[in-house]
């Protein structure tokens, strides 16, 4: 296959970040309300709650690794993946709005409903953003033309970031009526309607390039034999868990932050006093997180370029782990800085997901190099999986501190709880934050030269596979 073949076209790129776009409307939502909601409208405690998304979750980061091998060996006229986005973004939609919707049940019933909800939602995600996500891998073997489509991905996904933190609060406020539990149901409706829209887009626009060398059938023994052995990919499995605990232990908290330790605050502008509750300095502080994240997303690949894929990672992951140590440090008075650390933060912090991705698609493309093998779903279906698993143990870490400080929902926190609201801001990310650099500095090896180098030789070997099926 020659490389201009592999020369994606722009309307391919912008189709393609629309799968995030539909993806992140929903897990934006969950990352940062699903707590908020439950604790403070649905009604479980903050304990049960941090349970039941450890326990979905790691039910789900199995069913992960399911869903990219059963991808892997998809045959259809519309390839490997793409399919799974076709049909699974309208059930997808309507288990998001399940998940949102507030039962009259009490007790146990509740909690019962809770769990097959929110188990539903997460499996029917898999299905389809495994899929989705292993694109990737296979619509150009360019790691340029890579880096430019995760760059659209998750400009999509930032803006799926910003539609949510703008929107979801006023929204379930304004739709509900005085009934938070309606309004949050309407507002999934909304996003829920959107996001199948914007999977439609992705099916359509995009194509399956690259195939695998080998000819014939891999078993599912043979791929997790692969898995294994691929030493960066593990690297890239534990530094994505810890840099998901980074980012989640924070979000997870946002709300109940602004809304018990911040406190309203009053802003004079041109001579008028206005009073700001939680609900608008929570959307503002999630809108700007989410705004500066797109601006840095758009930056990645000059700076991959300038300095190559893992060492950008780093220098940004060092500015981010100064940014959300400092939090520590603020008082409720500091909102300034409060915003100012969050915009500084996401701009640096933001593109390390999309630098990441690429990062996993080496991994692939060393895999196949070292072994003849290609299972792309299979290297970002079990990827994804290290996206569960630290948003499981980020969330269980999350409400269950909240639960032993003394967290009540809907009054006056105690001293321990503010300082346990204002840890999870700040130091227990950093140390999550601290040991993925490590790793990344001192063992991921997968460098620009050694990728120059597996590129080649897989497009040698592709052509001698392609010259060989032709003369036969």
């Amino acid at each position: 296959m020659s490389n201009d073949v592999q020369k994606l076209p722009l309307k391919e790129k912008i189709g393609y970040g629309f799968g995030d776009l539909a993806s992140v409307l929903f897990w934006q939502t969950i990352m940062v309300y699903l707590l908020f909601f439950y604790t403070d409208i649905f009604g479980l405690t903050a304990a049960a709650a941090g349970i039941m998304f450890f326990v979905s979750r790691i039910l789900d980061a199995f069913f992960d690794v399911v869903i990219g091998m059963t991808a892997d060996r998809t045959r259809s006229r519309f390839g490997k993946f793409r399919p799974y986005i076709l049909y699974g973004a309208v059930p997808l939609a309507i288990s998001a709005v399940l998940a949102f919707t507030t039962p009259g049940f009490q007790g146990t019933a509740k909690v019962v409903y809770a769990y097959i909800t929110f188990i539903l939602f997460m499996f029917l995600y898999s299905t389809v953003n495994i899929p989705y996500t292993s694109l990737l891998g296979v619509i150009s073997d360019d790691p340029v033309e890579r880096t430019s489509a995760s760059s659209f991905k998750f400009i999509g996904a930032y803006l799926a970031g910003l539609i949510v933190s703008a929107t979801a609060l006023p929204f379930a406020s304004y739709f509900g009526h005085g009934n938070a539990g309606k309004g949050w149901q309407f507002t999934m409706i909304i996003y829920g309607v959107a996001a199948v829209l914007f999977f439609l887009i992705t099916f359509l626009s995009t194509h399956e390039r690259i195939q695998p060398i080998a000819k014939e059938k891999t078993s599912i023994k043979n791929d997790l034999k692969d898995l294994s052995k691929n030493g960066p990919w593990f690297l890239l499995f534990t530094v994505t868990i810890l840099f998901i605990l980074f980012v989640c232990i924070r979000l997870s908290v946002t709300a109940h932050y602004f809304k018990y330790y911040v406190g309203e605050q009053e802003f004079t502008f041109f001579g008028h006093t206005y009073k700001w509750g939680f609900e608008i300095l929570a959307s503002a502080f999630n809108t700007v997180g989410q705004a500066l994240s797109l601006v840095g997303v758009f930056l990645v690949p000059w700076f991959s370029k300038l300095l190559g894929r893992k060492k950008a990672v780093i220098v940004l992951f060092v500015v981010a782990i100064i940014c959300t140590g400092s939090y520590f440090f603020l008082s409720p008075s500091n909102v300034m800085w409060i915003f100012i650390l969050q915009g500084i933060g996401s701009i640096t912090g933001g593109p390390i997901s999309t630098l990441l991705w690429v990062m996993y698609a080496d991994t692939a493309d060393y895999s196949e190099w070292k072994t003849g093998r290609r299972a792309t779903g299979l290297v970002f279906s079990a990827s994804i999986m290290s996206n569960k698993l630290g948003w499981a143990i980020g969330s269980m870490i999350a409400g269950l501190i909240l639960a032993t400080t003394g967290f009540t929902p809907n009054v006056v926190q105690n001293a321990n709880v503010l300082t346990g609201l204002k840890s999870m801001m700040s130091i227990i990310p950093v140390v999550a934050g601290v040991i993925a650099l490590a790793i990344l500095v001192f063992f991921y090896k997968l460098d620009e030269p050694l990728m120059e180098k597996v590129k080649a030789e897989l497009e040698e070997r592709r052509q001698i596979s392609e010259a060989g099926t032709a003369s036969v």
